[in-house]
């Protein structure tokens, strides 16, 4: 029996029309969507009840919340980016799926790309090039990291690589690892170096769902790797990459560094859109359950999920400093939003979920933490299923005000 239940975060909630209504620019509306809250784990534990509590904020005069950074547009003209990393001197590299790594230098958006991948490369439908990663070391050794989608005879695949930057320019290094189920949709493609210097990947199961359940295969996947392509001693599974299994889509992977918790963000098949924390060797359940079902305890529940909205949520940043510190963010491609997700004082309960810049910038890929508590946020309404606005795609900087 499901022991976790559908509550409203606030006293009186209103409809779901009136939730997607417009709203003054950068100002979430004054209610939180409706979602379901758990206490889980990510062990097995889920809530007997959900948490009603509210997050209090300045507000003005309407009673509306104020959104505490003042965001400006950095660089614009970028085609469907998916990822960014900054560099230690200063440089940002920005995916585009098209198969082009592009590079902003003090700001401006530099003509020449860093790299420009060629066959077996494939970009069609939600492939291409994805993932993107500096090296702890780069400085040194010049390492990046990239996920992305190529032809293996007729059929599409993705693959792990190693690019070495050097003079400006990016070259292929080493295949870390490749043969990842592709297709023209459901492609995962995040790629993260966790605290423990291991790389972290998501993938998805291409429509075939019943992937994401055969532990033999890496689609619907969480997978760890080292950085040089070897797999850990202390994977769940020996000689194998998956660190967790039961996953349709994940795109986003953050950690908390106050205690190392994993979180990830997951798309449902048509809603129920989640928000996991992930722990090595569990499944989530896909395509057995989704939402709160977890099949008496078999499968890990979402700590959070939409319920009959739809986020379709893509990158996601824990915010260590500024105004929203010790939460998550995400990016809504569907949504058309970020949504700031506040979690308990331990990181195993979600709190609240608020969306903020509802419809102002259309679809949203990828959101990151920067320097001096700074958000980084990439459009993505040039990847086909969006409609570009005046500049798209851009990068977008949140400053903290204040």
């Amino acid at each position: 029996m499901n022991n976790r239940l559908t509550v409203p975060l606030y006293a009186s909630l209103l409809s779901m029309a009136l939730l997607t209504a417009s709203c003054a620019p950068g100002t979430p509306t004054s209610d939180s969507q409706p979602l379901s809250l758990g206490e889980g784990t990510g062990q097995g534990q889920t809530a007997t009840e959900g948490n009603t509590e509210t997050v209090t904020g300045e507000r003005d005069e309407q009673g509306n919340t104020v959104v505490p950074y003042q965001a400006s547009v950095l660089v614009e003209g970028l085609n469907a980016p998916w990822e960014m990393v900054t560099v230690t001197d200063g440089r940002m590299f920005v995916t585009e799926r098209p198969g082009v790594i592009r590079v902003i230098t003090n700001g401006k958006l530099e003509s020449e790309p860093l790299i420009e991948f060629e066959a077996p490369f494939n970009e069609e439908g939600e492939g291409g090039l994805l993932g993107l990663e500096a090296d702890p070391d780069f400085e040194s050794n010049g390492y990046l990291y990239v996920y992305h989608s190529y032809l293996e005879g007729e059929d599409i695949a993705n693959r792990v690589l190693r690019l070495k930057v050097t003079d400006g320019k990016a070259a292929i290094d080493k295949e870390l690892l490749t043969g990842i189920p592709g297709g023209v949709n459901h492609n995962g493609g995040r790629i993260k170096i966790g605290p423990d210097q291991l790389l972290y990947i998501t993938t998805g199961e291409r429509y075939e769902p019943e992937l994401a359940q055969h532990r033999d295969s890496l689609g619907g996947k969480i997978l760890r790797i080292g950085l040089d392509g070897s797999i850990p001693s202390d994977n769940p599974w020996p000689n194998s990459p998956v660190y967790s299994m039961g996953h349709r889509n994940a795109q986003g992977l953050a950690w908390n560094p106050d205690n190392g918790y994993l979180y990830a963000t997951e798309h449902g098949q048509r809603n129920h859109d989640e928000i996991n924390r992930i722990v090595a060797g569990e499944n989530y359940g896909w395509p057995e359950v989704e939402g709160d079902d977890d099949d008496n305890g078999t499968y890990q529940a979402p700590l959070a999920h939409s319920g009959n909205d739809t986020w379709a949520p893509s990158g996601v940043a824990f915010i260590a400093e500024g105004p929203w510190a010790g939460s998550l963010v995400a990016a809504n491609l569907r949504g058309e939003q970020l949504l700031r997700v506040v979690l308990s004082e331990d990181g195993t309960k979600v709190e609240q979920v608020v969306p903020f810049f509802e419809d102002e910038w259309g679809r949203i890929r990828n959101v990151t933490a920067g320097e001096d508590g700074k958000l980084y946020v990439l459009t993505n309404n040039r990847d086909g299923r969006g409609t570009p606005r005046e500049g798209d795609d851009k990068l977008i900087v949140l400053t903290p005000e204040g």
